[in-house]
């Protein structure tokens, strides 16, 4: 009995321990976005000792509050980076959107259609993520620029798509696979065309791989800095590019960086909190193949 209780005991030390350490950096930053200048440049740092501050906020988001509290004005902050914030949800969430629905149909397709060169075109699709993104930056410029898809929505959501196009049907495919083949079976035999079969009873059954593929999406456009940086110019901008602002010849606006670091994660949060049904039974799809 001493020798279970001290084995939980453990376990749930040795858990704390790794959540510390994956939430520590987390507390640390958003803490810095809430501290004067003073307090961000301690030794040692001060990690709960400190004056908490609205300023590095009211810099970034152009928020200004009245004397008394009460009023506010949008756009009254040094930078105003809100609108960066929207560019960065409206292409992060067309972009998954896109990525995910075209990924579904072509993945149903390599999973359960027989046609020649299936098996290569899946190798093809796997062997395009061995590509630097860096390769196709200054080619993909060249193209956008001829078609007048430089700094605009658009743009920024194909190219967004198209990167996560691979990953995308091969997490699909994987996640179709895993749905038996029996049951298509059985539906064309009652009279079900494909695209009833896939609409009515694949797709709901693949909810949790479709989840799963669009977290990662969208995470990835959220992040993306390289094309961000090399197709937009001052129209669209993205909340990794306008982060990097903050770093200038003459030093490092840590507070409002963090300000915007920490503003940043909500979008992200938000997201995943809306798919966190299906997201668990996606990630475990693959150990529950019959």
């Amino acid at each position: 009995m001493n020798g279970s209780f001290s084995t939980r005991m453990l376990r749930t030390i040795a858990a704390w321990v790794v959540v510390a350490v994956f939430f520590f950096p987390i507390y640390y930053w958003t803490s810095v976005a809430f501290k004067h200048g003073n307090d961000i440049f301690n030794r040692p740092p001060k990690l709960i000792a400190f004056t908490p501050t609205f300023d590095n906020f009211q810099k970034v988001f152009g928020i200004s509050l009245g004397s008394g509290g009460i009023t506010v004005t949008p756009g009254g902050g040094n930078f105003y980076m809100a609108p960066r914030v929207w560019d960065s949800i409206v292409i992060a969430t067309l972009s998954t959107v896109l990525a995910v629905a075209v990924a579904t149909l072509a993945a149903y397709a390599l999973s359960r259609m027989n046609f020649r060169g299936r098996h290569s075109f899946v190798g093809w699709v796997l062997s395009t993520r061995m590509m630097p993104p860096v390769a196709v930056a200054v080619p993909m410029f060249f193209i956008y620029k001829n078609f007048g898809l430089i700094d605009t929505y658009t743009g920024m959501v194909l190219i967004h798509a198209l990167m996560n196009l691979p990953l995308a049907v091969l997490l699909m495919k994987s996640f179709f696979d895993d749905i038996p083949s029996e049951i298509d079976e059985s539906a064309i035999v009652d009279g079900a065309s494909r695209f009833m079969i896939f609409r009515r009873i694949v797709l709901p059954m693949a909810k949790g791989g479709i989840a799963a593929t669009a977290v990662l999406c969208f995470i990835f456009s959220w992040t993306e800095f390289l094309f961000a940086l090399t197709l937009t110019t001052t129209s669209v901008k993205t909340v990794p590019v306008v982060s990097s602002t903050f770093v200038t010849s003459i030093g490092t606006a840590w507070g409002n960086m963090a300000a915007l670091g920490a503003a940043s994660i909500i979008p992200a949060f938000i997201f995943i909190l809306l798919v966190q049904k299906h997201l668990v039974r996606g990630l475990t799809m693959g150990s529950l193949k019959q």
